[in-house]
């Protein structure tokens, strides 16, 4: 039994949706409100990047991949400024330009049909599909969401919770943490 493409392509941008909103932007609010302040711009050495640093890059690929190259928003991205910065920008205010960056993105993708993955586009002076767009920015999305909850964990010396076993099985407990994220 094969899917027909429009159901392939339906069910990637429904995951893709799922990711971006609803795994990745949680785990990582679960991450910044567990570190302290100094935590959140600590850097191992200077060719790293602080949790703050890769919460601005975040926002700033998502903008500049999806809203702007896929949903045709103007692409006013500073690339070299997210990885600049060296804080302390208050915690609340860098989660919430993620936050709202996705919150952006997650509107142009709900708005696409399944027949514009194909489309041309050309982002970051790379000719790509929307569906090579999407793809970039949820894979993108996943390393760097694991690089914030390896600082975190380094930091703070704490299991983060994500998972628990049941006889061999991850549950994801993050979904339990949706909309009750521990607060600092």
């Amino acid at each position: 039994m094969t899917a027909e493409p429009a159901g392939v392509g339906a069910a990637f941008l429904a995951e893709s949706r799922r990711y971006l909103t609803r795994e990745y932007l949680v785990k990582i609010g679960t991450c910044v409100a567990l570190v302290s302040d100094a935590d959140l711009w600590w850097r191992p050495n200077e060719q790293s990047n602080s949790i703050g640093n890769l919460l601005l890059h975040l926002a700033g690929n998502v903008r500049q991949w999806i809203v702007a190259g896929v949903g045709g928003a103007p692409d006013a991205r500073h690339r070299q400024s997210e990885f600049d910065e060296r804080g302390p920008l208050p915690r609340g205010e860098v989660l919430r330009r993620l936050e709202a960056a996705v919150a952006d993105a997650d509107r142009v993708l709900a708005s696409l049909r399944v027949e514009q993955l194909t489309a041309p586009r050309t982002i970051q002076g790379r000719d790509v599909t929307v569906f090579h767009a999407i793809f970039h920015v949820v894979e993108h999305f996943a390393m760097h969401t694991g690089q914030i909850s390896y600082l975190t964990k380094q930091r703070t010396g704490r299991d983060l919770g994500f998972y628990r076993d049941a006889g061999g099985l991850a549950v994801p407990e993050w979904e339990q943490q949706r909309g009750s994220r521990p607060e600092r």
